[in-house]
């Protein structure tokens, strides 16, 4: 297996390196809720779905294609609070909006992964749904400075490194593993910078 991940590593693209750190910069600027973040996840995202789609993945591609329309949404709508002088804050959600999120998503994921299921259409369609499902409402998360965004990537980031262990992408296991503890990173610094700030909100 240690063969197999350091062999995965050696056979990286330069265009798939450059895209992971990219991808590594936008999870620590997005930590210090800094709206260049966007910008990086922007162009990280655009090499990805160059890359996934010549790879025949499509599933992959249309995700990363979001997450380029998400990158647009998360910086307009950062940079437009700034310079209103009405910057948007980190808000923490009640029980029930948390609720509300993981009931919706698994009914969503269920579905789609019987359809992939069904069709043949993943080697792990369960897994695989619930990955691509989180990961879009999530990064809405993420532009709305949700506080548990951070808890959810973790969850997300996590879950995709046994996916990617369990269908061979032993070099993407690596990624993800990073992004896990970069993830645990932002939660714990956004967690600070809430309890920094003057009223404290949750919705």
């Amino acid at each position: 297996m240690i063969d197999a991940m350091i062999n995965g590593l050696l056979a990286l693209s330069g265009w798939e390196v450059f895209a992971a750190l990219l991808g590594m910069a936008y999870v620590i600027l997005a930590a210090r809720e800094s709206q260049w973040c966007w910008p990086m996840a922007f162009i990280s995202t655009l090499i990805y779905t160059v890359l996934f789609w010549e790879g025949q993945l499509p599933m992959q591609a249309l995700l990363n294609f979001y997450y380029m329309g998400m990158a647009v949404y998360g910086f307009v709508l950062w940079r437009r609070h700034q310079q209103n002088n009405d910057e948007l804050v980190i808000h923490n959600w009640s029980f029930n909006a948390n609720l509300l999120f993981i009931v919706s998503g698994t009914i969503i994921s269920l579905l789609l992964a019987y359809y992939l299921d069904k069709n043949e259409a993943s080697q792990r369609p369960y897994l695989d749904a619930s990955i691509t499902i989180f990961s879009v409402m999530n990064t809405w998360l993420m532009a709305r400075k949700v506080l548990q965004n951070w808890f959810y990537w973790i969850i997300i980031d996590a879950a995709s490194v046994v996916l990617y262990f369990q269908t061979g992408y032993y070099a993407t296991v690596v990624l993800f593993s990073i992004y896990t503890v970069l993830a645990m990173i932002g939660f714990a610094n956004w967690i600070k910078l809430y309890h920094k700030q003057p009223i404290p909100r949750t919705h």
